[in-house]
């Protein structure tokens, strides 16, 4: 059957030839699905401020639907929904103005080079260390708020548990 080709964009697959991925990678399916997965991640401040420069949807607001959908140049956005759309950056501006006023002002290169300090002093004491003094040399985490505040970051961007991460000694 050959190599198959799967758009994470599409959630379609296809014979993998260089005739059939550019023409999908072309296709108009395939850019209005890429542009709709990336404006779920848009920030709400700047949806905000697009649909406020744009003017209303006649055709949306008589009969309730676009023909142009998301692609339409007019916003159909409701006077509801832009009040709770203004509610949420406003309450997400003074969180942030509230975090950065109780913490103190550190910057990342900061912590990094005072963590890079605290790891070479911990591996210059040996690689031969018991199981307790290991635990007792971790490393503090005191990783700055501004890395942790950005939402559904991936495991692997996550600091480690309080404990550490468990090692498994046994190759199999």
């Amino acid at each position: 059957m050959g190599k198959r080709y799967y758009c994470d964009y599409c959630d379609r697959s296809f014979q993998d030839n260089m005739h059939n991925r550019k023409k999908h990678l072309n296709g108009v399916q395939h850019h209005r699905a890429k542009k709709a997965w990336f404006e779920h991640f848009r920030d709400a401040a700047a949806i905000l401020y697009d649909e406020q420069t744009k003017k209303p949807c006649r055709k949306f607001l008589q009969k309730g639907i676009c023909d142009f959908g998301h692609n339409c140049r007019f916003s159909h956005m409701s006077e509801e929904e832009m009040f709770n759309l203004r509610r949420q950056v406003e309450e997400r501006r003074r969180r942030e103005d509230t975090e950065g006023r109780n913490m103190p002002e550190r910057s990342i290169e900061e912590w990094l080079s005072r963590r890079e300090k605290k790891l070479i002093a911990l591996s210059s004491k040996g690689n031969k260390k018991n199981k307790e003094d290991s635990e007792d040399s971790q490393v503090e985490i005191d990783v700055p708020q501004q890395l942790l505040s950005i939402p559904d970051l991936p495991p692997s961007l996550l600091p480690p548990p309080p404990g550490g991460w468990k090692v498994n000694t046994e190759w199999g």
